[in-house]
Order: C-alpha cells, then structure tokens, then sequence
C-alpha cells in the first residue's frame, strides 16, 4: 500500500466510481432506443460515444501536458454529472444519441488526465504490477456499472438509473479534489492551446502500443454493442451479468501479470494475452446457452485483465516524460478508434439478425490473431528492452 502513496490511491478510487458512472447506463441504452422506436441504431450508442471520446483525445493529452493534469480531469468530471442528469429527459432516439456523442467528451478528458497523472507516480521497476493495480481500479468500475444496471431499474425505473450515474460521478469529485496535481509548472490556460498541430495528434513513439489497442479494442466493441442483446436472447435476467463474471475474471489475473510483463516483457505477454482473447471471442460466438455464454466471459476476462495493463505499461514505457499526456491520449485515441470500428461493423452487419453473430465475432477473432501476427513481427525486428 505504502509503495504507491495515498495520491496513487485516491486517484484510483475516483477512477474507479467514474467508470462505475458511465457504465451503468449502458445495458439499458439499447431497450431505451427500441422503446424511442429506433432499435436499427443500437450500434451508434456505443460509436457515437468513442468517435466524441476520440476527437477529445489530442486537447486532453496536450492539455494535460500544459495545464496540469487534474484540471483536465474536471472537464470529463463536470460533462459527466451534466449528461447523465438530461438522459431522463430525452423524448427521440436522436436527443439520445447526442446525448451519448456529448457524454464521451467526458472519457476523452477524465482517464487522459488520470492515467497521465498514474505514470507519474509509478516507480520505472513497478510500472507493470501498479498498472495493474489500476485497471483493477477500471474493471471494478466497469463490472460494478454493469452489474447494477439492471438491478437499479428493476427496483425503480431508468430515472433512477440516470441520477445513480450522476451520484457516482459526484462521489468521484470528492476523492479527485483531495488528489495532489503531478505536474511540475503547470501553466494557466490559454486559448491558443487549443489548436492543435499535426504533431500533436499522435506521439510517434508509442504506435506500436496503439495498433495492438486498436486490434484489440474492436473486438470490446463488439462486445459492448451485442451483450445486452445476447443476454436477452439467451433469457440472462441481468444484462450486465457478462461483466460481472468478466471483471472477477480480470481482477483475478491482472495482479498476477503486470508482474509477469515486468519480468518478461510487455510484448510477450501481449502475444499470450491475444491468443486468449482469440479464443475469447470464438467461444462468445459459438454461445448457445447461458451457461456456455457466460463461461466465456470468463475467459474474455482472463484475456483483458493480461491485455490492459501490460498495453498501459507499455505506453509509459515509450511515452517521453515530458509528452506523458500525448502519449497517452494516443493510446486512448486507438481504444476509442477501435471500439467504434467494432460498434460500426457490429452495426452494418447485425441488423437485429442473431444469426449474424458467429460472423462478427469471427470477425473479432481475426483481428485478435491480426495483432499476434503484428507482435511477433514487433519482437524479431524491433529490439527493445520492452
């Protein structure tokens, strides 16, 4: 505990109840669409989201890098409480959906700045395990969001759903202001900050850890857009049940392996972790029974709680000390681009037809096997003591 420092956990904790607030609402966006009548659009909950997250992701890194880290953190912090408040009131799937495009400005800032603000604190030599740590901190947040969900609604109804997501967002205010800022000279804000550069979109250094996210993340976008679906058709009362099981899974598993991609490597643990999340996505494919469906999840779990951290060792590992925030917002730039290619293929290929499924988590399933062939080609022509 002493090693990380109260800073690290405080943080973490605020981390953790602001992935819990825009994960709740999830599970219910797509019924909520088909109740506005416009159940062909499910695919855009989850895209317009990331596309809005993406976009945010260069002001975020660069920002960060300026004007302090926690000050970028308030931005995604205050667009939270703000949307997840207006969700009651949304009378069309259009007021929805931009509602959702609106609320990803929130990820964009929120975790660009945390995560900036986490690689500061961690130790070189325990970089991997403290990453880990940290995406424990993230999977709770997703697997307690999801879980609730349907809970939150079954004993009241949506309203409550939407006002719960705001609570978690201001619970998560309380731990972030008694956070201590990390960087040195933090410079007061300026319009011109703002515009950003060619160069200021992507830190070169870190492209190898942002196609392996990119390949990876399709396969959550998938995922985030068919499990609520899957969940209904194989009579799984609680549609978040999937996370549930995935997040005791990756908890499990993400204390051990941010110690083994310490020891090992990062790149070689990213290729065992692909191999799972291959095999992941054909058995969540293959479903036909809730049991099957859920073991599944498991290893899906299994495969994240390797993949997550190790990706966000890595990013520190190349990300020079002064661009921490660029480099990080490039990675979280590929999650977003590739969490909206999965939602946006998903969505072409679907159409509300189950027996479209195998073919999209094929689909995953290749792009997984895409990033194993990419890192074995990383490690013969790249050395690195990565």
């Amino acid at each position: 505990m002493k090693t990380y420092g109260s800073n690290f956990w405080k943080l973490s904790f605020s981390m953790l109840l602001f992935t819990t607030s825009f994960n709740i609402v999830i599970p219910e966006m797509n019924a909520f669409l088909t109740d506005l009548g416009s159940p062909n659009l499910k695919g855009l909950v989850i895209a317009l989201f990331t596309i809005s997250a993406g976009i945010s992701r260069p002001f975020s890194g660069k920002l960060s890098d300026l004007i302090g880290r926690k000050k970028v953190m308030l931005v995604g912090l205050l667009i939270s409480a703000v949307v997840c408040s207006l969700y009651s009131f949304a009378f069309s799937a259009w007021f929805l959906l931009s509602l959702r495009f609106l609320h990803g400005f929130s990820v964009g800032f929120f975790p660009t700045g945390a995560t900036a603000l986490i690689t500061d604190i961690l130790p070189d030599n325990k970089r991997g395990f403290g990453m880990g740590l940290w995406g424990t901190f993230i999977s709770i947040g997703m697997g307690l969001g999801q879980g609730l969900s349907s809970i939150i609604v079954d004993i009241g109804n949506r309203d409550a759903l939407f006002y719960t997501a705001v609570l978690f967002s201001a619970l998560a205010y309380i731990l972030y202001f008694n956070v201590k800022e990390t960087l040195a000279k933090p410079n007061k804000f300026q319009w011109n900050y703002l515009t950003i550069k060619k160069d200021e979109i992507i830190e070169p250094s870190v492209i190898p850890v942002a196609i392996v996210m990119f390949l990876s993340a399709i396969c959550s976008g998938i995922i985030l857009v068919l499990s609520p679906d899957i969940s209904e058709h194989l009579h799984i009362a609680n549609k978040g049940a999937f996370f549930i099981l995935y997040v005791l899974a990756t908890i499990l598993i993400r204390l051990v392996t941010g110690k083994v991609s310490d020891t090992y490597g990062r790149r070689q643990t990213l290729v065992v972790g692909m191999v799972i999340l291959c095999i992941s996505m054909i058995l969540i494919g293959m479903s036909q029974s809730g049991t099957w469906y859920l073991t599944a999840s498991v290893v899906f779990g299994v495969a994240t709680g390797i993949i997550s951290p190790t990706i966000f060792a890595w990013t520190a590992d190349l990300s020079p000390a002064n661009r921490r925030g660029k480099g990080t917002g490039t990675m979280f730039i590929a999650l977003e681009f590739g969490v909206l290619s999965g939602a946006l293929i998903t969505n072409v290929w679907y159409q509300n037809n189950l027996s479209s499924i195998w073919n999209v988590f094929l689909f995953g399933a290749a792009m997984a096997f895409l990033s194993i062939v990419y890192l074995v080609w990383h490690l013969i022509k790249v050395k690195s003591v990565h």
